[in-house]
């Protein structure tokens, strides 16, 4: 059986550490479902735009949205047939969820038609969602060399077999599920089971066990935005890895697994910004009936107190202590300018109680 070899580096706990952090946040912040529902099209938009054009497809976001939407505009048909693709892969994946957590086992059977929907009126030869029977390189298109190239076809059915004995395990399944959709994500990958679309598939299959495992957390973030922003890293992480050892087993995911948790952490630090933004600003609008603007420390004060119920000069320097003593007086003022808080006692020994 195959057992993914990794160390849990400095690197890795941290951004874990981010990952739970915006987790938290994002799963219990104030979201009226107006805005709940804005964010969630935001990141399916961005995941099938990315997820597409990271593999070569020339629509802009706006036309991946209008394709998305049904709407008539020019351009290749098949790209416009890939964004339509990715878009049901996700729906499919929806369609999992329940399943898995359900203790259904992941099986070959949900990773075949994650392709088959991805590849659904691109490839009209019956080998879409099948393994492919052919040995496929990679070759740089400027030079011709070959820069990748996956195990030969006999040894698929076995490599894809040995793996989701793996997932399925035990053992496995103690591992923390960023970890294992990043073992399946490298792994998968590497094996490039089929003869089209393997990086959309291995993607939304790291994805269907983030989202299976208890972490689609709303599903506000986009894996795919990340990776496509920053392609010649990406590629970089999963190559580096690759070129250890032929031999799947031998090699150390440990690079791999720092790049993609940090992918996860830093995408996910950005959604909790916006979201935590927009449920103080939510708070502060329902409690004084008009949106107030906060810049970052303003926001991190107005938390302290909404935590504690009031707040003195003292404490504030602990919230934010790059900043000076009349910074923060001033903005305990335009605090009290904006009706929220009430101020008790004078000069920088006063404390200010939310209203």
């Amino acid at each position: 059986m195959y057992v993914p070899k990794f160390i849990i580096t400095n690197d890795i706990l941290a951004n874990i550490g981010l990952v739970e952090a915006a987790k938290e946040v994002i799963e219990n912040a104030p979201l009226i479902p107006i805005y709940e529902s804005r964010f969630k099209k935001d990141a399916l938009l961005r995941t099938v735009h990315h997820g597409t054009h990271i593999e070569g497809n020339d629509l802009t976001l706006s036309e991946t949205r209008k394709a998305i939407e049904g709407e008539e505009f020019v351009a290749r048909e098949r790209d416009i047939q890939e964004v339509i693709n990715y878009r049901n892969v996700l729906r499919y994946l929806d369609s999992l969820k329940k399943k898995l957590s359900d203790k259904e086992h992941y099986s070959q059977e949900m990773i075949k038609e994650i392709n088959r929907i991805a590849c659904e009126r691109i490839i009209t030869d019956g080998r879409a969602g099948q393994y492919r029977q052919t040995q496929v390189i990679l070759r740089n298109s400027a030079t011709g060399e070959i820069t990748f190239r996956p195990p030969p076809a006999i040894e698929v059915l076995f490599l894809i077999e040995d793996f989701f004995n793996w997932l399925n395990s035990a053992e496995a399944k103690k591992i923390h599920p960023v970890i294992r959709a990043g073992v399946a994500h490298h792994y998968l990958v590497s094996i490039h089971p089929f003869i089209e679309a393997n990086g959309r598939t291995t993607r939304a299959f790291a994805t269907l066990i983030l989202f299976a495992e208890g972490y689609d957390i709303k599903k506000f973030f986009s894996l795919e935005d990340y990776f496509d922003k920053d392609a010649a890293r990406y590629y970089q992480s999963l190559m580096v890895v690759d070129k250890q050892h032929r031999d799947l087993t031998k090699r150390d995911l440990t690079p791999w697994l720092e790049y993609f948790t940090q992918a996860m952490g830093v995408e996910l630090t950005r959604i909790k910004e916006k979201v935590r933004r927009l449920s103080v600003d939510i708070k502060i609008k329902s409690r004084v009936g008009k949106q107030v603007p906060l810049n970052e420390r303003q926001i991190k004060l107005i938390e302290y107190l909404e935590e504690h119920g009031s707040i003195t000069t003292t404490e504030a320097r602990k919230v934010a202590p790059d900043y000076s003593d009349d910074t923060l007086v001033r903005d305990f003022n335009y605090f009290t300018k904006k009706n929220l808080v009430k101020k008790q006692g004078r000069t920088k020994a006063a404390k200010y109680i939310l209203k």
